[in-house]
């Protein structure tokens, strides 16, 4: 037996040597030779070939395909919308006659890109069965006293598909899977319903986002209809403008949750402080800044003015704060910068500088209002970083790109940005959050057994001829607060206070994503 070892490994030696030989060649082929053949400038048919590549799929994070592509002939083809307008605006579109933008535009390059030689390569190894050789060898010694081989070898060659690393494959693109949850995607959609604004949903622990729905909306299937009424609707409508990433409003109260980290970090005692709110705040220039409805609350601490959203304590706290401490909380949640990520970007959000003297305007700043101006994401990202204990992730919109098999080819992982605040701080706020949304459960009844917290926001604007509209209302939420699975931002355009259409859309989101209904 021992013999009969030895024999095979001297046997297989030699056969490993001009096997791996074989396979060097081949490799230095494909893999070095190819590429340089490719990138010459007279090389025509590689023009040729990119425009005949299907455009590869784009999936959802559990890989069911949200876009397919279909040949028109061999060099055009029709890009399709599985789900018509739902994702539009998270994945963007491709035409010929009006360009690419969002996702398809980012990844142009994978989406048209094949790769015959790695498909093809991959299935030539396949077909390479050495330990069946080595099997077959084994038993013919032990069954006749022979090798056999040279008719085990030929057996062997016999195998091998030499024919896959010649043959013409077919020109199909790398395909891009999402972080998109399409239920989720659906069901915020559904909330939103026939309101302008736009939801978004980030897992706090990884900054994927899950959904991501703005509107109005628009059908990419019938990009020259919708061109076209676009072009001559209103333009308050603006269906193109991807609202959650774009849009820029007035935050209104939930940017409180940032003044309040502002508070929390640069006055220690402020949490047993006790705050006289008398409803309203008065300037020396006479003007007035007053809580919403004229309500007074007396004496309250800060956990009840975040609570019942006291515009007069977190005007006060803004104030005592200064402009340029406020200023240097926001920029560490990201205002006035552009945030980038893996299929996104997000337009900067902005957050005043004032002289101190301006107290009013600071005052304004610290509830949201005034110069203050963000994107739903923005606001996705505060409540996001609150519930991951003060760690603010790159949100990303790719978790992998995968050939035409669904093979991966790329895994692209979380990142962390920054430490905004302390895991003590944090706490403190996701406390916060808890408590409101526990007060409200009569009000938001989709929010019991999700451990949610959360926070309202009534945003004032006034309207070109200087009257006052209606105002935006807005809720941002984390839960469940404990182990966070999502953090939401919502908007309603002229939607009125914060504690009724945003937290139903809301509330609405985070069910599903915690309790699965």
């Amino acid at each position: 037996m021992n013999d009969l070892a030895k024999s095979v490994k001297n046997v297989m030696t030699v056969f490993l040597v001009f096997f791996i030989a074989l396979i060097s060649y081949i490799a230095y082929f494909q893999l070095i030779k190819s590429p340089k053949i490719n990138d010459m400038p007279g090389n025509t048919r590689v023009i040729a070939v990119k425009n005949e590549v299907l455009r590869g799929t784009i999936y959802d994070r559990d890989g069911n395909p949200l876009t397919t592509s279909e040949r028109v002939n061999e060099i055009s083809q029709k890009r399709n919308y599985l789900y018509d307008d739902l994702y539009v605006h998270a994945l963007g579109y491709t035409s010929a006659v009006y360009g690419t933008t969002g996702l398809e535009e980012e990844y142009e390059s994978e989406l048209t890109t094949y790769n015959a030689i790695g498909n093809n390569f991959r299935q030539f190894l396949d077909s390479i069965d050495v330990k069946g050789l080595i099997e077959n060898i084994k038993n013919d010694k032990e069954n006749t006293g022979s090798f056999n081989f040279s008719s085990n070898f030929k057996a062997f060659m016999d195998g091998i598909k030499f024919d896959e690393l010649t043959k013409e494959a077919d020109k199909v693109g790398n395909g891009v899977v999402t972080t998109l949850d399409t239920t989720l995607q659906q069901v915020a959609s559904d909330a939103l319903g026939d309101n302008k604004g736009a939801v978004v949903a980030l897992n706090p622990k990884t900054g994927e986002i899950l959904a991501m729905v703005s509107k109005p909306t628009f059908n990419p299937n019938n990009l020259a209809d919708e061109m076209n009424k676009a072009n001559s609707g209103s333009s308050d409508d603006t269906p193109l403008i991807n609202r959650a990433i774009n849009g820029l409003y007035p935050p209104g109260s939930v940017f409180k949750t940032v003044t309040l980290t502002s508070a929390l970090e640069n006055m220690p005692s402020v949490v047993n402080r006790t705050f006289d709110d008398n409803g309203k705040i008065t300037f020396q220039d006479g003007r007035t800044l007053s809580n919403f409805g004229n309500n007074v609350y007396g004496s309250i601490d800060l956990k009840q003015a975040y609570k019942v959203s006291s515009n007069v304590v977190f005007g006060t706290l803004a104030m005592e704060l200064g402009n340029d401490a406020l200023k240097t909380t926001a920029e560490d949640y990201g205002f006035n910068s552009v945030i980038t990520g893996p299929g996104v970007s997000i337009t900067a959000s902005r957050f005043p500088s004032l002289d101190s003297s301006e107290v009013g305007n600071i005052a304004q700043s610290g509830i949201g209002q005034g110069s203050v101006l963000a994107t739903p994401m923005q606001m996705a990202l505060v409540a996001a970083t609150v519930a991951n204990d003060g760690v603010m992730m790159q949100p990303k919109l790719v978790n992998s790109i995968v050939d035409k098999d669904q093979n991966v080819i790329k895994t692209i992982g979380s990142k962390e940005l920054k430490q905004v605040m302390s895991s003590d701080i944090a706490e403190t706020i996701q406390d916060y959050m808890t408590n409101l949304v526990n007060s409200n459960l009569s009000k938001w009844p989709a929010f019991k057994g999700t451990n949610a917290g959360g926070k309202t926001g009534t945003a004032d604007y006034t309207l070109p001829d200087g009257s006052e509209a209606t105002p935006h209302s807005w809720f941002i939420a984390a839960a469940p607060m404990d182990d966070p699975q999502i953090a939401v931002a919502v908007i309603v355009e002229n939607g009125g206070t914060g504690s009724g259409a945003a937290a139903t859309v809301a509330s609405k989101v985070v069910r599903q994503a915690v309790l699965g209904y």
